[in-house]
């Protein structure tokens, strides 16, 4: 490629994703303890009070330390998954969406760790899931590869942040159902969130990419 031509590329790009970038303002975090350093007063919802089994209602009240949320699904009910005494939330319907939002005053860090169960409410291994962040300035969308239980993702906002969303990825084989474990609200100083390198590099991927997902089995008649 000519460098004229790699130039006015790069350009486009640039000029593709950057909108995106200076609109969301998120900064995202991988790592649990990267993401309390960068955050205060942060609470904690790890569902070990629902039952793994149980099939909550939609929509559902919640709270993580000083701070309310809602969760919700789109179509069926959530439902308690886990192993022994870790328990987690997850969806009914493999193809549902988790929906976080109607948080507390001031939220501008949420995070916690996504991954995928099976039929039983288990982990299931080698699950992708998408997560969604969203605040005044528009969305930002990580896709998890191949997610363990440790698989943590946080989203840190210059403004407080409206919802945030998961959703699995359908997989070659099987089914896998939407979880996450150890939710995490917390308050971020204002005027501290810049946007990193990365993030505009993952963000202009994630205008390129469409992940359509037309089967689906829910856990339980509902």
């Amino acid at each position: 490629m000519r460098l004229s031509s790699l130039v006015r590329l790069t350009a486009a790009v640039t000029m593709l994703v950057t909108p995106a970038i200076a609109r969301a303002q998120f900064v995202v975090y991988t790592d649990l303890a990267a993401f309390l350093a960068a955050t205060t007063g942060a609470g904690t919802d790890r569902f070990d009070d629902l039952a793994i089994g149980a099939a909550p209602s939609s929509p559902l009240a919640r709270s993580a330390g000083a701070f309310g949320y809602t969760a919700t699904v789109n179509t069926t009910t959530l439902f308690g998954a886990g192993a022994g005494a870790d328990h987690w939330l997850s969806a009914n319907t493999s193809t549902d969406i988790i929906s976080f939002s109607g948080f507390s005053t001031g939220v501008r860090g949420v995070g916690g760790f996504f991954f995928g169960s099976d039929v039983a409410g288990a982990f299931r291994p080698t699950t992708s899931v998408i997560v969604r962040a969203t605040n005044a300035g528009g969305t930002t969308t990580r896709t998890l590869l191949d997610t363990t239980l440790g698989t943590f993702l946080g989203f840190v906002s210059a403004s407080d942040i409206f919802s945030l969303t998961v959703e699995s990825v359908l997989p070659a084989t099987g089914f896998a159902w939407p979880t996450v474990n150890d939710f995490v609200l917390a308050r971020a100083p204002v005027g501290n969130v810049v946007p990193e390198p990365s993030t505009f590099l993952l963000t202009g991927t994630g205008i390129l990419v469409l992940v359509v997902s037309v089967m689906h089995r829910r856990r339980r008649n509902s």
